[in-house]
C-alpha cells in the first residue's frame, strides 16, 4: 500500500475531468497502484454524477447536456474512459512488464527495457512520453541502484510517481505507488535504493536548479 498520495483536491478535480492530461496520467496511475486513492475517485466521480442528475436541464446548454450524458453511457458501459479533454488514442496491447499501470500502459508503444532511453548523467537515463500540452514535460527515468541524483530545487512543480524500486531523500522514503510533490520550497537529494534500479514517471512545469556547490555552477548550461 502506498505511504504518500495524492492531495483530496487532485483527486476531486481528476474526477471532476479539470486536470491537464499529464496530470490526469499520474493521477490515473497512481489509482491504479493505491486502492485508497482509487476508492476516493470513485467516491467523488459518484457525488459528481448524483449532483448533475439534481441540476435542472433547462439550466445546462445542450451541448453541455449532450456530453455529460455521453460520459455516463461510457461509464455504464463499462469503458475506461479516458482522461477528459485528452486527445491521446490509446495503445490497448500486452506488455511483458506487468508492473507498467494500465493508464501508463496505454501511452507506450513498448514494454520499458524497449524504451529509447536517452542518458542524462552517470547512472540516470530518461524517455520522453509525447502529451498534449505547452510548457510540461512527462518522461521515465530510470535511475541505477543505489545512484544519487544531484542535490537540487525546482524552478516550478514536479510530481514523481514510483514504479519500479524506491527512492529516498530528506522527505523519507518513496516506493512503489508512491508521489512525491516538489516545488521551488523542497531542496533534495534523491538517492535510488540498492539492489534494484528505480523508474518513475515524471511531471513537471520548469527545469530543476542544481543547489550543491558545484551545481550552482552549472546552472546556467542546463535546461534540464
Amino acid at each position: 500500500m502506498p505511504e504518500h498520495h495524492l492531495s483530496e483536491e487532485v483527486l476531486m478535480a481528476y474526477a471532476a475531468g479539470s486536470l491537464p492530461e499529464a496530470l490526469s496520467l499520474v493521477v490515473a496511475s497512481h489509482a491504479t497502484l493505491c486502492p485508497s486513492c482509487r476508492a476516493d475517485v470513485e467516491a467523488y466521480e459518484a457525488l459528481g454524477g448524483s449532483l448533475i442528475e439534481d441540476i435542472d436541464p433547462a439550466a445546462l446548454p445542450e451541448a453541455t447536456l449532450s456530453d455529460i450524458f455521453a460520459r455516463l453511457d461510457a461509464d455504464e458501459a463499462g469503458g475506461a474512459s479516458e482522461p477528459w479533454g485528452s486527445t491521446h488514442t490509446p495503445a490497448r496491447r500486452d506488455f511483458e512488464n506487468s508492473s507498467i499501470p494500465r493508464p501508463l500502459r496505454d501511452y507506450l508503444d513498448q514494454d520499458l527495457a524497449a524504451l529509447a532511453w536517452r542518458p542524462v548523467i552517470r547512472g540516470v537515463e530518461e524517455a520522453e512520453i509525447k502529451l498534449a500540452g505547452a510548457g510540461v514535460r512527462t518522461r521515465l527515468m530510470r535511475i541505477k541502484a543505489g545512484v544519487a541524483m544531484p542535490r537540487h530545487t525546482h524552478a516550478g512543480e514536479e510530481v514523481t510517481l514510483v514504479l519500479e524500486g524506491g527512492y529516498s531523500d530528506a522527505e523519507g522514503h518513496f516506493a512503489r505507488g508512491d508521489v512525491q510533490i516538489a516545488d521551488p520550497s523542497v531542496d533534495h537529494q534523491p538517492v535510488a535504493d540498492e539492489g534494484e534500479a528505480c523508474i518513475c514517471l515524471v511531471v513537471s512545469d520548469a527545469p530543476l536548479k542544481l543547489t550543491g556547490p558545484i551545481g550552482r555552477l552549472l546552472n546556467p548550461f542546463i535546461s534540464y
